[in-house]
């Protein structure tokens, strides 16, 4: 089994890092802090990075780090690491998605009570000498209603316990059903509803190309006068330029922020001189259960990934349960074959990819099959280095499209994929299934139906239906030593286009080949290898 270099930084709690020293595959280093320089000259020779917030994970960096395999992000953000440049690379990413979630649930309710009951500025005025009652009147949460953006993993958490306060839940969630949102007392809305009937809007989505900058002027226009805004997600989603025109105008009557568009916060930054926003420094996780949980969360992933092949809370590939994983690892083996026949057969550009599963394979996570396809088949087009991870980023950075497509329906087969590579007018189609336990069959190619083993050597000919081809080319390969252990033949019709495949039992040599190219009726010749 090979050893794997593991680099932690950012000060991981440090029962995380004694899992990962306890592995007899894994050399750990753990360094609090490196400068930029260092971590540039470091990174060369690891594996594998563990990180926190701190340590920014961008182009730059990824470029002095050919080796670098698996990214462990010990918390749930990952806008500190460039995900396309890791894809891009190969490069798996990782974080621990649900090892902070209370703490950082509780820490946005933690935000809304000292807003709700101004409690930071009469603690001040408390620490001043004064007794101010008249200053600090507060509302009440009871039937006030809560508008959470993003009802996730802490998402939920905050719905259930501001219930708990009397508070009428609503939630905006495009990727949440009803009948999801439901046990957690919330309800469901449009962005819009959301942002007209709140009282209190907590902010609980990730990071995207979607939701950067979601909570601008025009959002802040359509919020009831006199709401309270939470912040304890990420920087960014929220603009702080807008928020403060809001805060000004007494549209939001307060706002509780953990998160900043730039952190740390200048120290010029408006809100500092601000009554109304109660603010805390990225310290929403920063309980010690929550440290404790997501370096032991991150380390046991990374173990279990380098030394088992257990994949858990991927970012950017596709997780698959291990009950699932038992039942789709024949098919990875059959995309794998597929991917090699279509690589080594297909000539030129393609404009576009197209699988089929169909069968009982239409209920399974597939994306985890298409990548195994395209791997294998974009490594032969390529000619370069391509694994699951950063197979669908290459094929849509070349402007390959990819298209999925399921159908449950019965075929003569239980389960079947069916690979269509397109460019223009031309195409060609191959589908495959697994006999028994693992036992991967192509059982078409083309218009033919050609049942055959994808092992070993094959010769693939297309040729003109006339007779005397196959005895030919099996004098030619006798001739060579040759041997042929099988032979599957196709045609349209008498007379037309035929296909024959001979699965031989070595390798076929260059000027073999090439004279068989250019014997008579012979439309073409390769070989394909199968690993």
């Amino acid at each position: 089994m090979p050893t794997w270099n593991v680099l932690v930084l950012d000060g991981l709690e440090e029962s995380g890092i004694e899992i990962l020293k306890g592995s007899d595959v894994l050399r750990t280093e753990a360094i609090k802090k490196l400068s930029r320089e260092e971590l540039k000259e470091k990174i060369a020779n690891v594996d594998a990075l563990v990180v926190r917030s701190a340590t920014k994970v961008d182009k730059e960096l990824l470029e002095h780090a050919p080796r670098l395999k698996l990214i462990g992000r010990a918390g749930i953000g990952v806008d500190n690491i460039d995900m396309a440049e890791a894809t891009r690379r190969g490069i798996l990413v990782m974080n621990t998605p649900s090892e902070n979630t209370t703490t950082t649930a509780e820490h946005a309710l933690a935000l809304l009570l000292a807003l709700a009951k101004n409690i930071p500025q009469a603690n001040m005025s408390m620490h001043s000498g004064l007794w101010d009652k008249s200053r600090f009147l507060g509302v009440e949460l009871e039937q006030k209603t809560l508008g959470i953006v993003g009802l996730g993993n802490i998402g939920k958490i905050v719905a259930t316990k501001a219930s708990g306060f009397g508070m009428e839940v609503i939630a905006f969630d495009p990727y949440l059903t009803q009948d999801l949102a439901r046990p957690y007392n919330a309800t469901l809305v449009d962005l819009d509803t959301l942002l007209s009937r709140s009282d209190v809007i907590t902010i609980h989505t990730p990071m995207t190309d979607a939701t950067r900058g979601l909570i601008a002027r025009s959002a802040f226009e359509r919020m009831k006068r006199g709401v309270l805004l939470i912040n304890a997600a990420r920087g960014g989603i929220v603009v702080e330029k807008d928020l403060l025109w809001a805060l000004e105008e007494g549209i939001v009557a307060g706002a509780g922020m953990d998160v900043f568009e730039q952190e740390p916060l200048p120290k010029e930054h408006p809100f500092r001189s601000m009554d109304n926003v109660v603010m805390t420094p990225h310290i929403g996780a920063a309980t010690k259960e929550a440290q404790r949980n997501v370096a032991l969360g991150i380390a046991q992933q990374i173990a279990d990934y380098l030394e088992k092949g257990i994949l858990r809370n991927a970012v950017n590939f596709p997780a698959v349960p291990p009950e699932v994983a038992l039942r789709i690892e024949p098919f990875q083996g059959l995309s794998v074959k597929l991917g090699e026949l279509m690589g080594q057969l297909w000539e030129g550009p393609v404009q576009s990819v197209r699988l089929e599963y169909r069968g009982e394979l239409a209920s399974m996570p597939v994306a985890i099959l298409t990548s195994a396809f395209l791997k294998t088949f974009l490594g032969f087009m390529l000619g370069e280095k391509v694994n699951e991870v950063s197979a669908p980023y290459l094929a849509k950075e070349r402007g390959i499209e990819v298209v999925e497509a399921s159908n449950s329906q019965s075929t003569e087969y239980t389960s079947l994929i069916a690979v269509n590579v397109r460019d223009g007018s031309r195409e060609f189609r191959a589908e495959g299934t697994v006999f028994g336990k693992n036992n991967p069959r192509v059982v078409r190619m083309g218009e033919f139906q050609l049942e055959f083993s994808p092992a070993g050597f094959i010769l693939f000919l297309e040729n003109r239906d006339v007779p005397g081809v196959v005895g030919r080319i099996g004098s030619e390969l006798g001739k060579e030593s040759v041997n042929i252990a099988g032979l599957m033949l196709g045609r349209e019709e008498s007379g037309g286009r035929a296909y024959a495949l001979y699965h031989v039992d070595n390798d076929i040599p260059a000027h073999l080949l090439e004279r068989i190219r250019q014997m008579p009726d012979i439309i073409r010749a390769k070989v394909v290898r199968f690993k």
